[in-house]
C-alpha cells in the first residue's frame, strides 16, 4: 500500500458534503476555552506583574493595562475571521512566506531591533514591539498548507514533495537562530514535520532527513556554552541555584508551596522578585501556586477541548488545504502551551517561549487569536 493511500480518509458522499459544508459562523467549543484562557491572562498579568511594574514604572497596572488592550483588539480580529473564508489565504501564500522573511531579517540587520535577555527578538516600529516569529508560524502554516495540498500528486517525488518545504524551513530557522531563539526553531522544525506528515510526504524522507538533523542540533546545543548549561541545569536544577538553576528551582518552589487549592489570588510569594520574568514565560507557574492544582488542571481541560476542538475540524476537512491548514494551527498552539508547561514544571529544559493565551506578551496574543478566528472559519466549512 502507498503512503498517500495509508493515510486517506474514506471520501464522504456528494449529499453528506452538500449538506454539511456550512455551520455555525461563531465555533462556541473554541471561543468559550479561548474566551476564558485569555480573561484567566488578563487577571493573572495583573497578579504576576503588579509588583515589577510599580517597581520599573511607577504604575502597578502598566502591564494590565497592555494586555485588556490586546485582549480587546484580538477579540473583535477573531470574530472577523471566523466570518472571512480561508481559501482567500490561497492567493496570498507567497506574500506571507516574503513577509515573514522580511521581518525577520529586519529584526537582524536593522537598528528597529530591539534587544532583551541576551537576544533580538522583537521589531520596533513607532513605538510599537513585536515579533515577527509569531507572525512566521503563521507564514509556515499557510505555505505548508498550499503547497502540499497542491502537489499532492507527486508528493512521493523527493524534490517536489519534500525538499521546497525543507529549503524553507531551512531559511527560516537560519533567521530565527542567528536571533538566536532556539526554542523557537525547534516549535518551527516540530510543526512542519506533523503537517508534512499529515500531508502525505512519505515517512522514509521525513526519518532519513530527522536522522541527519538531530545531530546538527546536538552540535548547536553542545556548541553554545549558555545552551550547554540550560541542558545541564534541566538534569540537576539544584547544582546550579543561583544561575541557571535559579528559575526552575523557584518554578517548583511556586507549584509545590501552592498545593492543591492554591495561596488564593494575589497571595502569591515566588512572584515577588524570587520568580523572574513571573508574567511572561513562567505565569504558569505564578498560577500553580496562586490557584493550586486545581486551576492547573483546568487550564489544561480548556487546552485540551482546543485540541480536541481542532482536531476535529482538521478530520472533516472541506479540502485538503483546509485539513492541513486546521491541523496547522492546532499542533502550533498545542506545542507552545506543552513545551512552556514542560519548562515551568521542569520537563523539559528551560525555553523563552510563552504560554498561548495566558503569558502577556501582545504579538503571542494577537497571532493566536487571528489562528483561532480562521480555524473557526476553517470549522464552519467542515465536512461532518
Amino acid at each position: 500500500m502507498s503512503n498517500g493511500t495509508a493515510r486517506k480518509l474514506p471520501e464522504k458522499s456528494s449529499a453528506t458534503k452538500k449538506a454539511n459544508a456550512t455551520g455555525p459562523a461563531v465555533d462556541y467549543t473554541l471561543l468559550v476555552p479561548v474566551l476564558l484562557l485569555v480573561g484567566i491572562g488578563v487577571a493573572m498579568v495583573y497578579s504576576a506583574s503588579c509588583e515589577v511594574a510599580l517597581k520599573q514604572f511607577g504604575n502597578e497596572y502598566y502591564f494590565l493595562k497592555k494586555q485588556f488592550t490586546f485582549a480587546a483588539v484580538g477579540c473583535p480580529v477573531m470574530l472577523l475571521l471566523a466570518f472571512v473564508p480561508y481559501r482567500v489565504y490561497r492567493p496570498l501564500v507567497y506574500l506571507f512566506l516574503a513577509s515573514a522573511i522580511v521581518l525577520l531579517i529586519a529584526v537582524l540587520v536593522s537598528g528597529a531591533g530591539q534587544t532583551a535577555g541576551g537576544a533580538t527578538r522583537w521589531l520596533r516600529i513607532r513605538g510599537i514591539s513585536f515579533q515577527p516569529i509569531e507572525f512566521a508560524k503563521l507564514a509556515l502554516i499557510i505555505f505548508m498548507a498550499y503547497s502540499l495540498s497542491k502537489k499532492q500528486e507527486h508528493i512521493e517525488t523527493l524534490n517536489i514533495g519534500f525538499l521546497p518545504h525543507v529549503i524553507v524551513l531551512c531559511l527560516f530557522s537560519v533567521l530565527v537562530l542567528l536571533q538566536p531563539d532556539f526554542g523557537s526553531m525547534a516549535i518551527l522544525w516540530l510543526l512542519a514535520w506533523v503537517v508534512m506528515y499529515a500531508g502525505r510526504v512519505p515517512f522514509r524522507h521525513l526519518a532519513a532527513a530527522f536522522c541527519l538533523v538531530l545531530p546538527l542540533a546536538a552540535y548547536l546545543v553542545v556548541s553554545s556554552e549558555y545552551r550547554l548549561k540550560r541542558y545541564l541545569t534541566f538534569l540537576d536544577p539544584w547544582k546550579y541555584p543561583l544561575d541557571e538553576g535559579y528559575q526552575i528551582i523557584h518554578s517548583l518552589m511556586a507549584f509545590g508551596s501552592g498545593g492543591v487549592l492554591g495561596k488564593g489570588f494575589g497571595q502569591g510569594y515566588q512572584k515577588l522578585f524570587y520568580l523572574p520574568a513571573p508574567h511572561t514565560d513562567f505565569i504558569f507557574s505564578v498560577i500553580g501556586e496562586e490557584g493550586g492544582w486545581i486551576w492547573v488542571l483546568i487550564l489544561l481541560m480548556l487546552y485540551l477541548i482546543l485540541l480536541w476542538r481542532g482536531i476535529e475540524i482538521a478530520r472533516g476537512r472541506p479540502d485538503f488545504f483546509g485539513s492541513l491548514m486546521a491541523l496547522g494551527i492546532t499542533v502550533a498552539i498545542a506545542l507552545q502551551a506543552i513545551v512552556n508547561m514542560g519548562v515551568n514544571l521542569s520537563l523539559l529544559p528551560t525555553k523563552g517561549l510563552t504560554l498561548p493565551f495566558l503569558s502577556y506578551g501582545g504579538t503571542s496574543l494577537l497571532i493566536n487569536m487571528v489562528l483561532i478566528g480562521i480555524l473557526m472559519n476553517i470549522g464552519k466549512r467542515q465536512v461532518r
